[in-house]
């Protein structure tokens, strides 16, 4: 789930995301405190920060993970890294990290996305304004 998600991240693919997440998800983001469903979520969130980020991808080495007895929930936490660019083109590391709730209907079934806590370390700077124009997808 956490290696489609960054794919889908570093090449601005919101159609190729959709399927991870549950279409009534909770998230708690960097511009809105509670979005409800995910296209409120791809409105509000998303489309202000993937196509202005670059090289996105997570710890996956240290990615925490919390299963249910019937593994049918997971809590899946991680830390992410990304390069950020101030007004003028300067680039700033973007770390953060993330909690993600996560259901499937069946074991076996694909993980889906029912609420998504995403934030910024402390003193990061909360917008970036590169364009992937400018700074093509870095895989």
């Amino acid at each position: 789930w956490f290696r489609t998600l960054q794919v889908c991240v570093q090449t601005v693919d919101f159609v190729g995301s959709r399927p991870l997440f549950a279409d009534d998800m909770l998230t708690f983001g960097s511009f809105t405190a509670f979005i409800v469903g995910r296209e409120a979520t791809e409105q509000e969130q998303w489309r202000h920060v993937w196509g202005h980020i670059d090289r996105f991808r997570w710890r996956l080495d240290d990615l925490r993970t919390l299963i249910s007895g019937d593994r049918l929930t997971a809590v899946g936490m991680a830390v992410f890294e990304s390069t950020g660019y101030t007004e003028d083109g300067k680039v700033f590391d973007r770390p953060g990290r993330a909690t993600i709730v996560l259901g499937r209907e069946a074991i076996g079934g694909e993980w889906v996305a029912q609420h998504t806590h995403v934030s910024l370390f402390p003193g990061t700077p909360s917008r970036s304004f590169g364009t992937k124009q400018d700074h093509p997808p870095a895989l």
